[in-house]
């Protein structure tokens, strides 16, 4: 075997001695089993110090590389001659040395690949890796090698074709940064939202993709600071992204967004570029009127329910009614509302939620429309004597 292999993780003389030993120790015992129980032999490439022996139980190859040419056919000698039974006292062993510092190979964390004949199609991907890159491979899915990566902190699969994103992506619980920029994505799967991405995601960049909405759930992704929107075809924002207590950093530019959602109001960020948007003209005075009255008993317990703050689930409700109460709108009251409501938009500075803003347009402006909810012909009247008041 190579000393190499064995003391991989060799810090100081002490402890290569201390492993050898045991290694030593443990080799008539390894020998005693391989009696009869050699299958095959691949000795190929034994001048380039690699090998394999096939064993008949357990049903295993071990592979063995990066050793010294003489050593390993003197070993493969010593093992052909243990498979045929011979006494482990006459079988020609040497006693194996610790490995010098400067042999040993370190744990191997980052890997960059910006092309198609880089990238490895044979080999695994180092388990070690915390910072993969595979960029320009025109790769049409996400390999599954590399969800094995539990160490990866940062990976980076921009300018690729993929067109959608494996449900076990959020299986890479370390996972802090993805970089999907420049591919062929038409979504972003409920199940990532529902992931263990949701404690670790810190930056997402699903810039230049074909995304048209993200979904209500996306809003989950608490720790996110960086988010990258860039040319999409997004007509809308999440709808809850003010949740996203965390965001800093929210770029959404060249998209087709008509307005922002209500819930905008409530992020807090350094930069914000929404630039080249088609925003409609805001019309606070020529509202969308959806309100029954009376109202429905499902519109009054949803309500209620909202309001009250009443525990609601799967296990309880249908769950298309958890749906709807998942995405209740918020009157300028306070108060909740589902389907029955007073819609209209107005003009919001976006340096009342920036520090940092990147004109919307040609023109210079900071200013884009949002969307407001109202729960009642009341409130409607009241904001409508407010902003008359304003614009006097």
């Amino acid at each position: 075997f190579n000393s190499k292999t064995i003391l991989f993780n060799q810090n100081n003389d002490s402890l290569g001695r201390l492993c050898t030993q045991a290694f030593n120790a443990l080799f008539p015992s390894f020998f005693q089993q391989l009696k009869e129980n050699i299958e095959q032999f691949f000795t190929k490439f034994v001048e380039e110090g690699k090998a394999t022996v096939r064993l008949k139980e357990p049903a295993v190859d071990v592979c063995l590389s990066k050793a010294n040419a003489s050593n390993l056919k003197s070993f493969l000698a010593a093992v052909r001659l243990a498979d045929r039974g011979t006494d482990v006292e006459a079988l020609p062993l040497s006693v194996l040395v610790p490995a010098k510092t400067s042999e040993v190979e370190k744990p191997k964390s980052k890997m960059i690949i910006t092309s198609k004949r880089d990238y490895p199609l044979t080999k695994n991907f180092p388990y070690s890796l915390e910072h993969l890159q595979a960029s320009y491979c025109k790769l049409a899915r996400v390999d599954m090698r590399m969800l094995c990566l539990k160490k990866l902190r940062k990976l980076d699969l921009s300018h690729n074709h993929i067109k959608k994103l494996p449900e076990t992506i959020g299986d890479l619980v370390s996972l802090q940064e993805l970089n999907l920029h420049n591919n062929h994505l038409e979504s972003f799967c409920v199940a990532l939202c529902n992931s263990t991405l949701q404690k670790s995601l810190q930056f997402l960049d699903l810039s230049q993709n074909k995304i048209k909405a993200l979904p209500v759930q996306f809003c989950q992704l608490q720790e996110l600071i960086h988010l990258k929107l860039d040319d999409n075809e997004l007509i809308r924002l999440p709808f809850k992204i003010g949740q996203l207590s965390q965001l800093r950093f929210l770029s959404a530019a060249r998209n087709k967004l008509p307005f922002l959602p209500n819930d905008f109001r409530n992020l807090s960020l350094e930069k914000l570029d929404l630039f080249g948007n088609p925003f409609e003209q805001p019309h606070p005075l020529v509202p969308s009127i959806q309100l029954k009255i009376p109202l429905t008993l499902l519109e009054s317990a949803a309500r209620a329910t909202v309001n009250y703050r009443i525990p609601y689930g799967r296990h309880l409700l249908p769950s298309h009614l958890c749906e709807d109460l998942d995405v209740a709108k918020t009157c300028q009251c306070g108060s909740a509302c589902l389907s029955c409501f007073i819609q209209t938009t107005v003009t919001m500075n976006l340096h009342h939620v920036a520090h940092t803003v990147v004109l919307v347009d040609n023109m210079g402006g900071t200013e884009a429309p949002i969307v407001c909810y109202f729960c009642s012909l009341t409130c409607y009247s009241q904001f409508l004597d407010r902003y008359l008041q304003s614009n006097r």
